[in-house]
């Protein structure tokens, strides 16, 4: 990739995989812009907030939010005001589809719902660890009992580490390119300032204009270790794991483990659930995915990769059935195609 290719305005390089004839404007020039910029916003946030403490309450899935998860929900919030063409959003901390009220008015045609997830990997911000923001936009004004496959058309990693870094997923009817995955970050808009104390504004350069997985690899990421405990075929996954020397990448956050895995061109991500899914053997069996906010949109990165995203239970791809609920849960199995078969008929015997 060249120099010219590796700081190329973001921007300018998704203007060129979207249709050009006008149908995806708003996307172009307004949504995909002001969502890489409330992912800049929150990463400009976190740096300044030294302190990560409870916040005092809790969200819908009484889960505790951290004063940094109300912060970013509120950035990103007031960001989608900006947007028009947003005209419903949900997000985990208060999943519940609602109409957004717009700060500017837009003869746009377009219209998209999000459902995003603000600070993904509140149990480990607190170390000081890699953390993300998931995205997931939908065509039309609901991401209910709709076509994942079809209509969930863009999905954004936001990631949070020693660098401000964003995966970009794409799948949009009529684009020059079907489908693609592409990374971008986020650094200064003059190149070599003459002083490291020099403040300069900050833009997205492209630094990978595709990301692929290979089809088998030698990564492992494995979550809810604990149900290796109850579920014998996920002792014996993960005993394969070892004895193939297959090297852990686990970093307890699911936007680190599956951007490494993007970024490596290689791996497996397993977080397993056991038939049933009701946490009846277990507490650490209960599926903890949200559908809406963190596996739909990570499927459709996975997918665009040139990977497979499936259910553990019984192998289904993800994307195949439509969200009914903003509350569904559920387990993941994604990454090369060839190798989430083999994870499959493991975990299935």
């Amino acid at each position: 990739m060249s120099n010219q290719e590796a700081t190329a305005s973001a921007i300018d390089h998704l203007r060129t995989i979207l249709p050009q004839d006008g149908t995806r404007d708003a996307l172009i020039h307004s949504v995909i812009p002001n969502l890489l910029q409330s992912i800049a916003d929150v990463a400009q946030a976190l740096r300044n907030s030294h302190q990560v403490s409870a916040a005092g309450t809790a969200n819908t899935f009484g889960d505790d939010q951290l004063n940094v998860d109300v912060i970013a929900e509120n950035i990103i919030r007031a960001t989608i005001a900006q947007c028009p063409s947003i005209v419903t959003a949900s997000s985990e901390e208060d999943p519940i589809e609602q109409a957004v009220e717009h700060h500017a008015t837009s003869s746009s045609s377009e219209q998209y719902t999000l459902a995003f997830d603000p600070l993904d990997g509140s149990s480990i911000i607190s170390a000081n660890w890699t953390v993300g923001a998931i995205f997931s936009l939908w065509d039309g004004p609901s991401a209910l009992n709709q076509d994942p496959a079809t209509r969930q058309i863009v999905s954004i990693l936001g990631v949070f580490g020693p660098r401000t870094t964003a995966i970009v997923a794409l799948r949009v009817s009529g684009s020059p390119v079907p489908k693609t995955c592409l990374e971008l970050a986020l650094g200064p808009a003059v190149s070599n300032p003459t002083s490291a104390t020099v403040t300069t504004p900050t833009k997205w350069h492209l630094t990978a204009p595709t990301l692929t997985l290979a089809p088998r690899s030698k990564y492992f990421s494995p979550a809810n270790l604990r149900m290796a405990a109850d579920d014998p075929a996920y002792m014996t996954l993960l005993t394969s794991f070892i004895t193939r020397r297959y090297t852990l990448r686990y970093a307890g956050g699911l936007v680190p483990d599956i951007v490494h895995m993007l970024v490596q061109g290689q791996g497996v991500y397993v977080s397993p659930v056991l038939a049933g899914g009701d946490g009846s053997r277990g507490q650490a069996s209960k599926p903890k995915l949200r559908r809406l906010y963190e596996l739909c949109p990570l499927a459709l990165v996975v997918e665009c990769a040139g990977g497979a995203a499936v259910d553990p239970v019984d192998g289904t791809a993800v994307l195949a059935r439509e969200v009914k609920d903003c509350g569904e849960r559920g387990g993941l199995l994604c990454g090369g195609r060839e190798e989430v078969v083999e994870v499959v008929k493991t975990l299935l015997s």
